[in-house]
Parts: structure tokens; sequence; C-alpha cells
């Protein structure tokens, strides 16, 4: 298996619909962690245990707990109680399919911790409760804020990322691509779109697009948005923060070194010029570069 040398991450889907072969499927995972461990120890393991939406909520919880004690049983028996396997409950009859591929796509982020801390600070600065940034097509965050994850909140950013695709296919100008062909689910490739959708228990949900494959959706407060020029402003630092992260992964470490060598001589020419002009006020968690921080009403 010289191709496992490679892997970062190996997931393994449970059927809890297939009762009569549970046995069997857990075997199978054993030989498939200690084989793939062997080769490559560094590899992350992932279990889903599907189609659960028909269990009730104690019975989800104790599959859960039973495929864990046994795996681990067996793996400890074996003297490897030291591999780390992360356990899943999915269904696509809800978003927990999408929550369970985002926590494993996010392991699988160099820039991660970088992208949570824009994320923070962008919170921060502009009054949001919670932020997502999403892969627009596959509906999968590979980002969030510090703050925890509440199911309904990621929900209801999930859908509105449908709900706008929806509406700009039908409504939307379609762009055709170079050979002329129209996608059928396109979506404006304007760094500038936006949605917003204002909910009845005073709420917002406001939906950015950073780039064609990524968009930011937040959930905050109506008297916080009616600084609306502010948030925005803060958005455009964030996305060319966002942009950078990218950009200078893709160019390798020597970019990575370049871009603080240029930010360093911008310092000390804005030190030899005089104290500059600071906009907006102090944040606990720092700022993106150039954003402002914004307070809603109390």
């Amino acid at each position: 298996m010289p191709f496992v040398k490679r892997l970062e991450t190996v997931a393994q889907i449970f059927d809890e619909m297939l009762q009569d072969d549970y046995l069997e499927a857990l075997h199978r995972l054993y030989i498939t962690v200690t084989r793939a461990h062997k080769v490559n120890p560094n590899i992350s393991f992932e279990v889903f245990i599907h189609k659960v939406d028909g269990l009730s909520d104690d019975h989800k919880i104790e599959t859960q707990r039973e495929i864990h004690l046994r795996i681990m049983d067996e793996l400890a028996d074996a003297g490897l109680d030291n591999i780390h396997i992360s356990f899943y409950l999915t269904s696509i009859y809800d978003h927990s399919i999408y929550e369970a591929f985002s926590k494993v796509i996010q392991k699988l982020i160099p820039q991660l911790p970088t992208l949570e801390n824009l994320l923070n600070i962008l919170c921060s600065n502009s009054g949001i409760e919670k932020a997502f940034l999403f892969d627009t097509t596959s509906k999968i965050y590979i980002a969030t804020d510090s703050s925890p994850v509440d199911m309904q909140s990621y929900e209801l950013c999930s859908d509105m990322i449908d709900v706008v695709l929806d509406v700009s296919s039908i409504y939307g100008r379609e762009r055709p691509t170079q050979n002329g062909h129209i996608p059928m689910q396109s979506h404006s490739d304007d760094p500038e779109a936006y949605a917003i959708i204002r909910m009845n228990n005073g709420m917002i949900l406001y939906l950015r697009e950073v780039n064609t494959h990524l968009s930011l959706v937040c959930l905050l407060r109506e008297d916080h948005f009616e600084k609306q020029g502010l948030i925005d402003y803060n958005f455009r630092c964030f996305r060319e923060a966002i942009l950078d992260v990218f950009e200078l992964r893709r160019r390798g470490v020597g970019a990575l070194e370049a871009a603080e060598q240029e930010r360093e001589k911008e310092r000390e020419s804005g030190a030899s010029g005089g104290a500059g002009e600071k906009a907006g006020g102090s944040s606990g968690g720092g700022q993106v570069p150039g954003s402002v921080t914004t307070q809603g009403r109390r």
C-alpha cells in the first residue's frame, strides 16, 4: 500500500441500518486501522456512523459508545492504544453529515489557526455573534470563530447558501464559461456579491462572497447591522487577508518570508513618518489590518 504513506486521513462509514453486518464492519475497521497505521503512523482516522436518523437520541449515544469501546479495546489488546479515532453520528436528513465533513476537512487545512484568528477579529470588531467560512458548492465550512458551534445557527447559515444559489440561478445573470457553456447552478462571481435575510427574532443573516469558491455567512443582531458600511469595510479587510493567506500558501515558504520583510519595511517607514492615523477603537482580540470596531446600541 505505497499510496497510504501519502495519506493524511482515512474515513470509514458504518451503515446503522445493516445490523447483521455490525461485527463484520467492526472487524474491517480494525484491519483498516492496524494496516494503515503500520504503514503511516501519522494518519488520522474518521468513522461515520451513518443513517442514525431512525434512532432515538439515547440509542444514538449508546451505539456510538459501543462502537468506540469495541474498537478501542481491540486496538489496546494489540498494543495500539495510542491511535486516535474520531466518531461522528450522521444522516442525510439533517445537517449532521455536513458538520462531520467540516470537522474532518478542517484537520487537513494547515492555515486553520490563521483563518480562525481572522474570523475572531472580524466578529469582535463588527459585532458579529457567529461567522462561518463556507465552501460554497459543498456547504462545508472550512473555518469558524472560536465561539461554540450551535447546530441551529449552523443550519441557518448553511440553508442561506441554498437560498442565495437558488435565487441567483433564477434571477441572476449567468456568465458563460470560456467554452460558452452556462452552468446550471451558477452564481455571481462578483467579489462584492452579498445577501441579507432579516429574521423576525431581531437577528440578521449576512452573506458575503469571498471569491468564487468561498463565502462568509454571519449571524448578528439587527442593532449591530445599523453600521453596515463599517461592517462592509471590515469584511473587505478580512477578505484581503484571507486571499493573502491562500496565495502565500500557494507560493510557498519563500513568499511568506518576503511578505514578512515587506511588512517590516512598511512598519519602519510608517514609524519614520510619524504617528499614523488609527481607524476605530481597540479590540481585545486584535484587528484585521485596516479594520475598525463597531458597537451596537445597548
